[in-house]
């Protein structure tokens, strides 16, 4: 089992070796987990437990934003969802609803699998490229 100071080192490699994609894949990631763990927290009702992960969440999906590219046209539409989510987020927040929770999780789970999908035709054109 590795000791607490190898893990942080290990994923401290893996975020600085990572690409701008698997960035934005680990945001992702990161995003779908604090929501998970803040509908954990209105389970439990632990109050600060979910206020805790909907900020995190949230300080991401700003995060998401701040890296949209406007040159784009796909870009205003990834900010809509951003925005929606961020608002819902809120809501959720203050009325620590769960369904609302679950919700914001599904998007974030949507766009995540979206993403997974463009590195992957970007992976296969990239191979292509070489081959020719």
């Amino acid at each position: 089992m590795l000791s607490a100071n190898a893990y942080a080192q290990y994923n401290r490699n893996k975020i600085l070796t990572a690409s701008p994609a698997e960035l934005t894949l680990m945001l992702y990631e990161g995003c779908i987990k604090f929501i998970n763990i803040a509908i954990m927290g209105v389970d439990e009702k632990d109050i600060a437990k979910a206020n805790t992960n909907i900020k995190k969440a949230e300080r991401i999906i700003l995060e998401l934003q701040s890296t949209l590219n406007d040159k784009y046209e796909v870009s205003k539409d990834f900010n809509a969802v951003y925005s929606y989510v961020k608002r819902r987020l809120l809501e959720a927040n203050l009325s620590k609803d769960k369904e609302i929770l679950e919700e914001c999780a599904g998007h974030m789970r949507t766009m995540r699998d979206t993403w997974k999908e463009v590195m992957k035709t970007a992976h296969q054109e990239e191979r292509i490229v070489r081959q020719a």
